[in-house]
């Protein structure tokens, strides 16, 4: 890995305008969103005494997301992300505030909670493919892996934090008031989006369906991504297998309630180590590196799957999130730096989409295969399946590819070949930035 120190002489992403808007508002609204899991779980449990009630809010909330995905990625590679990003924060900022005045009120109704939460996944779908062109329109490309280390650490330090937050909200003040700080932080992300100048290189003019083909077009056509994608998919499959039984085999087996929020905190502690690291180590080859990466939680899920000692199990999990913490900005990064300005959305939203569906799969199946089996043999199933990224070390793609991009063999593809230019698109024309003045920061 090439030493820390030549990235480190640059001037820190923090130091750029329009960077440090970008983060902030990223930051506020991830700390909004870690509150929300578990106020809307308690939330609807105290309103309805349901857990069906629960799962078709949580339902309502995911299937708009995963159906809207590629068409999210459409609408922010062919309009303004900024634009895309910022109509979107007020779209989640006026369905959590419906549904924070619901709960304060006190008799919330069941099919407005599950329309509004409807609505903000349907909003999220929108979302989520802007953050990758954001990053490259506010940040130059030596500087993004220091960048999305940053943006992953906000992520993390909510996710270690949300639920305490969460907590406290709902046990003094009420579960309503937790929707309406996640308001209020999409509001003023909104507001700090309105003040961000973003670069963008506008598509040419074609159909709908032209641009989502050639999203999946530039997806299939690098032989170092695809296989990564799923790779990646299965490996969620496992993780969700994880989410869903280790904290019975904790409380049954290990020692009580107390050993799933240790194996919690440790995972979230974790990740915070891994962001840390990645922003100062880079590695020569990401792809491959990211994938091997994987092999770290096959350690957890095995101990779990053999009940071993709770100081095992939970030690192995936080060093596995480290890794995770690790190969998230260094993939985004990666991605970011291979991918035309002008795809990137529609790629990620690709991304998200197989990463996103294949939790579900996982919920569904660790209850089923653990009433049949036990829960030893579905985790032990689950081990295997998180090594799916060493099996992308057989794909010649993934090993070449070097941080300086591809290195393509004889008969590669043109889209491996040239990483920074579109195949369908070889003169992107000239660039055009997402707010004023005109001539901001090309990524």
């Amino acid at each position: 890995m090439p030493p820390a120190e030549a990235g480190n002489r640059r001037p820190h992403p923090l130091r750029h305008r329009d960077f440090r808007l970008l983060f902030t508002g990223r930051a506020l609204s991830l700390l909004g969103d870690a509150v929300i899991p578990t106020a809307l779980s308690l939330a609807v449990l105290r309103a309805t005494g349901s857990t069906a009630a629960l799962a078709l809010v949580l339902g309502c909330a995911m299937l708009p997301k995963l159906l809207l995905l590629p068409v999210g990625g459409v609408l922010a590679d062919r309009f303004r992300a900024r634009t895309v990003a910022l109509t979107t924060d007020l779209i989640r900022c006026a369905s959590q505030l419906l549904v924070g005045l619901q709960l304060l009120g006190g008799d919330p109704s069941l099919a407005v909670l599950a329309t509004a939460e409807a609505v903000g996944g349907a909003a999220s779908a929108f979302a989520m493919p802007c953050l990758y062109p954001l990053v490259t329109g506010t940040v130059e490309a030596a500087d993004r892996q220091r960048a999305n280390a940053l943006v992953a650490t906000a992520e993390s330090a909510g996710r270690l934090g949300g639920p305490a937050l969460a907590g406290l909200l709902v046990l003094t003040v009420g579960p309503g008031w937790a929707f309406l700080l996640d308001a209020a932080t999409f509001a003023l992300s909104a507001c700090l989006l309105t003040l961000l100048r973003v670069t963008h290189m506008p598509l040419a003019a074609r159909s709908f369906r032209a641009d989502l083909a050639e999203g999946w077009t530039q997806v299939i056509s690098r032989a170092w991504y695809w296989p990564s994608l799923l790779a990646h998919a299965v490996h969620n499959v496992a993780i969700s297998l994880l989410l869903v039984l280790g904290p019975a085999v904790a409380v049954e087996q290990l020692g009580g309630e107390g050993v799933w929020v240790a194996v919690v905190q440790a995972g979230g502690v974790g990740l915070l180590v891994g962001n840390a690291l990645s922003s100062r180590v880079y590695p020569r080859r990401p792809v491959l590196t990211v994938n091997l990466l994987g092999l770290l939680f096959c350690l957890p899920l095995a101990l779990f799957a053999a009940a071993a000692p709770a100081p095992w199990t939970i030690t192995s999990y936080g060093v596995a999130m480290a890794g995770l913490g690790y190969l998230n900005p260094t993939w985004q990064t990666t991605v970011q730096n291979a991918i035309p300005p002008t795809a990137l959305a529609r790629v990620t939203s690709y991304d998200w989409l197989l990463s996103l569906a294949a939790m579900p799969v996982g919920y569904a199946l660790g209850p089923w295969a653990a009433s049949q089996w036990g829960t030893a043999v579905p985790l032990t199933a689950a081990a295997a399946l998180a090594s799916a990224g060493a099996v992308t070390a057989a794909v010649p793609a993934v090993r070449r590819f070097t941080s300086d991009g591809p290195r393509p063999a004889g008969g590669a593809d043109v889209a491996d070949v040239a990483p920074g230019a579109s195949s369908s698109d070889p003169d992107p024309g000239p660039q055009a930035a997402d707010g004023p003045p005109a001539g901001a920061t090309p990524g």
